[in-house]
C-alpha cells in the first residue's frame, strides 16, 4: 500500500471543485438565483455579492479536496475506481449537502424549499464531481 499522494489529491480536488462550482453556478446562481436574492432580501441584504460568491467557490475548492482525499484514504480498503470514488462523494454529500443543509431549517433564515433543493439535487453532483476528481488520482509508488 502506498502512501497518500497529496499533488494528485490537490489536483484531483481542484479539478472536482470546478464541477462543483459549475454545478452550483447553474442550479443557485441561474436557476434559483431570484429566489436566493428574495430570501437574502427577506433578511434585510442586499443582492449576492462578488465577495460573497468568492467564498461559496472557495469553499467548492475545499469541498472537492476533502473528497478525493477520502477517495484517496479509502481505496486501499474498497479498491480504486469510480465506484469507490463514488461512495466518498456521497459520504461528503450526507456531511455537507444534507446534513449542513437540514440543520439549518430550524433556523428559519432560509426558505426550506431552497435548503432541500440544494440537499436534492447535490447528491447527484457531489458524488460525481468526486468521481472526476478521483480520476486524476494516482497512488506513490511503495518505496
Amino acid at each position: 500500500m502506498g502512501k497518500i499522494n497529496w499533488g494528485r489529491v490537490v489536483a484531483g480536488g481542484l479539478l472536482a471543485g470546478v464541477v462543483l462550482n459549475v454545478f452550483d453556478f447553474v442550479i443557485h446562481g441561474w436557476l434559483l438565483m431570484d429566489q436566493w436574492n428574495a430570501a437574502l432580501a427577506a433578511l434585510g441584504k442586499g443582492e449576492m455579492s462578488g465577495s460573497t460568491i468568492f467564498w461559496y467557490v472557495v469553499f467548492d475548492f475545499v469541498v472537492g479536496i476533502a473528497a478525493v482525499w477520502l477517495y484517496a484514504a479509502i481505496r486501499p480498503r474498497y479498491g480504486p475506481g469510480p465506484k469507490t470514488a463514488a461512495w466518498a462523494g456521497l459520504f461528503v454529500w450526507f456531511l455537507v449537502g444534507l446534513l449542513f443543509n437540514l440543520v439549518q431549517v430550524p433556523s428559519g433564515l432560509w426558505p426550506t424549499n431552497l435548503l432541500l433543493i440544494s440537499a436534492i439535487v447535490s447528491v447527484v453532483y457531489v458524488p460525481l464531481a468526486t468521481v472526476v476528481g478521483a480520476w486524476l488520482y494516482k497512488e506513490e509508488a511503495a518505496a
